[in-house]
């Protein structure tokens, strides 16, 4: 008895490999659900729904949750409870790209909750689980009941050798020159975010229009299932603004709200339109008894038609700037004492104050996910606190919104620091928002330049980041502008952010809440950010500091780079890291060994350092006969002591050579434990090394002569 009777199998091919779509046989209890296999990657994606709104809830609750099981890379999980814990870094910025495409879909009063899992059970580097995730998301959707306006179709886009790759493998994402993920419907391009190493405005254009080729022969093919398997969609109850309550609002306070709105200064806009809400209450409120909420909807509906037609229609803005007029700019470095690095950005309200610190490549972050990146070397982490926007509220940590700021403007710098070779520190950035009303995000990009360059890390061009939104109105309208602050982010249709040099792109970023966009809207998001971004450049972030400090601070830890030989590491290491261990104790520096061979000693102290670098020499290289060492005695016996002059290397002081005059016994010049000059004579025919205090002494003392 076969008991899936809804079995459904899928199959296609997507940029050269399988995707497979089963239904009808995983999690049959969600409103919707798929697996999807692609290439040997197997991603469960479920949707599942509420029957009702919760009890005054006053948005769409959409949560979406990329799980990462480590079992789909054959790992066990490093934890002391060996099972998967909170969700990595990587994992929540799936879960935000993924989010971000779908919820513009959803119908706009729909307020039951909807929660996407998207569980990742096997994975092939060569086919990505992101992509594999958003895909079944798309389908999870569109067969089940939930109402939703999809379906949407995503890839990712390498740019390889100058020609665009849909979905490169592993090898490819190794040489690509950007990667993009790209998601969009039959008509429009719905979300895209892309980290790129400076790629020209144009030729990521023509990458996305290449994209959306691909991206609809995915909108068909879900179509088909949906045309099978598909189940008509449920009623819900619709959630809008009572409409005799909007129209006495609006009648009583439309000039009121406009004079309110009507400020660059967002404090003075929400001091006025706290005199707006009570005024509406005293004069209203007898007449609709217990509306205080439903006020709020309606100021709310008509501050947001008041400022969309000011822009459509009159082309003007709440704070009186022209469409492509930045807010006044502001930037410091050297803000903080005593750090490595700070940079402070304003822009506006919106102000960003960033610090740069370097260490040691053993401080990169260590990382436990399901891709086959182990270490980062360079970390970006952004903090919003409640007073950023006015609001009495403490930390609890990090959200989603503040790890994928963070990702966004560490995705913008990556491609301008320097390699390992070059600077071999760990690097880490923390963007503190000082204060918020509009693209805090960019404006982290354009304070970790400062920083960085503050910092005195050699990066190969300043970076700068830029929003533009969008409003659009009926007949196909739209209208972009540059700078977005925050009321236009709220009332508008789109946060378009992109950061990068004089010469290209870094990174993207597009929020949207419409349908999704054209090619013409899109092309003249990047016209307007281009300009927007190289005037930040030349008349604010090198005007502040025209190139990178040409030293480190002094706080800041000095590295030297040496290699030797792979067969030698086991001997600088020691047994259980003794001599390390030895080697760090003594002279206070830090050191870290690649498996390559690379030696990277951190220092403080120069001669510390260099003292460091000297005992790797002698272990490596053996010591060199005639040189001086300090030693520390470790054993006496009758004929003589023996000096551990080398961390590792041990020789034999002959009593007749532990002092310039005549020696009855040992203990009478030295004791275990005391440190003593030695000179290395060499190794005898058996093979036995040879030290001598007395001509160390005499050594020295010719040393102090001659200066």
């Amino acid at each position: 008895m076969n008991i899936y009777e809804n079995y459904r199998k899928f199959e296609t091919v997507l940029a050269g490999r399988p995707l497979i779509v089963e239904t009808g046989k995983f999690a049959g209890l969600a409103n919707g659900s798929c697996m999807v296999r692609y290439g040997d990657t197997s991603v469960l994606c479920c949707a599942t729904a509420s029957e009702k709104p919760r009890d005054g809830i006053d948005f769409f609750p959409l949560a979406v949750d990329f799980e990462e099981k480590l079992y789909s890379v054959g790992r066990i999980p490093g934890s002391y409870l060996k099972r998967e814990g909170r969700p990595s870094e990587k994992a929540i910025l799936a879960s935000r790209v993924i989010d971000r495409p779908i919820r513009p879909l959803f119908p706009k009063d729909m307020r039951n909750d909807v929660v996407i899992s998207i569980c990742v059970m096997a994975v092939d580097p060569d086919c990505s689980p992101e992509i594999a995730g958003m895909i079944g998301t798309s389908i999870a959707i569109s067969i089940s009941d939930i109402p939703w306006n999809g379906p949407i179709g995503g890839v990712s886009l390498g740019y390889v050798d100058g020609e665009y790759v849909i979905n490169p493998t592993a090898a490819q994402r190794e040489k690509t020159q950007m990667a993009v993920t790209i998601a969009g419907s039959a008509e429009k391009i719905v979300m895209i975010e892309a980290g790129a190493n400076e790629i020209p405005d144009d030729v990521m254009l023509e990458g996305i229009k290449f994209a959306h080729i691909t991206i609809k022969e995915i909108v068909e093919f879900i179509n088909g299932i949906k045309a099978e398997v598909g189940k008509s969609k449920f009623d819900f109850e619709h959630i809008a603004v009572d409409e005799e309550i909007y129209n006495a609002v609006k009648e009583f306070a439309l000039d009121k709200i406009k004079y309110a709105l009507d400020t660059d200064d967002k404090d003075v806009r929400d001091a006025r339109l706290s005199v707006v809400m009570n005024e509406i209450n005293e004069e209203l409120g007898e007449r609709f008894p217990d509306c205080g909420s439903a006020f709020g909807d309606a100021v709310y509906k008509l501050q947001k038609a008041i400022v969309r037609e000011w822009l459509l229609k009159d082309h003007r803005r709440v704070d009186g700037r022209g469409l492509e007029e930045i807010r006044p700019l502001y930037s410091e470095v050297g803000v903080l004492p005593r750090v490595h690095g700070s940079g402070l950005f304003s822009r506006g309200q919106t102000q960003v104050l960033t610090v740069a610190t370097l260490g040691m490549l053993e401080d990169s972050q260590m990382l436990d996910g399901i891709d086959e990146e182990e270490r980062k070397r360079y970390m970006h982490h952004y903090n919003m606190p409640g007073y950023s926007v006015g609001d009495a509220k403490s930390n609890r940590g990090a959200g989603r919104r503040e790890i994928g700021h963070g990702a966004l403007a560490e995705r913008s710098l990556e491609p301008v620091l320097p390699s390992v070779d070059e600077f071999p520190y760990a690097i880490r950035l923390v963007s503190e928002v000082l204060s918020s009303n509009g693209s805090t995000s960019q404006g982290s990009v354009c304070g970790s330049t400062l920083a960085l360059m503050d910092a005195g890390v050699p990066i190969k061009a300043p970076v700068a980041g830029i929003s533009c939104g969008l409003i659009t109105g009926e007949d196909c309208e739209w209208l972009t502008m540059v700078d977005i602050q925050g009321l236009e982010d709220f009332f508008g249709d789109m946060d378009f952010k992109v950061a990068g040099t004089k010469k290209g792109i870094t990174s993207i970023q597009m929020d949207i809440k419409v349908d999704g966009l054209t090619y013409d809207i899109i092309e003249k998001a990047f016209e307007q950010t281009k300009k927007g971004r190289e005037y930040i450049i030349d008349e604010v972030i090198l005007k502040a500091i025209p190139a990178p400090r040409p030293e480190l601070s002094a706080l800041a830890p000095k590295i030297i780079t040496h290699t030797i030989p792979v067969d030698k590491i086991r001997e600088v290491i020691g047994t259980g890291g003794k001599v390390i261990q030895r080697i760090v104790a003594e002279t206070g520096v830090k050191m870290d060994i690649e498996d390559d061979g690379r030696i990277y000693i951190s220092y403080i102290d120069k001669a510390a350092g260099e003292t460091a670098l000297s005992i790797v020499k002698t272990i490596v290289e053996g010591p060199q006969v005639g040189a001086v060492y300090k030693g520390k005695v470790t054993k006496i016996i009758p004929i003589g002591a023996f000096v551990e002059f080398v961390p590792g290397k041990e020789g034999m002081v002959h009593i007749s050579q532990l002092d310039e005059k005549r020696v009855a016994q040992c203990e009478d010049v030295v004791t275990v434990g005391d440190e003593v000059w030695v000179l290395y004579q060499g190794t005898d025919s058996q093979g036995r090394i040879n030290l001598s205090r007395k001509a160390a002494l005499k050594a020295l003392e010719d040393l102090k002569a001659q200066q």
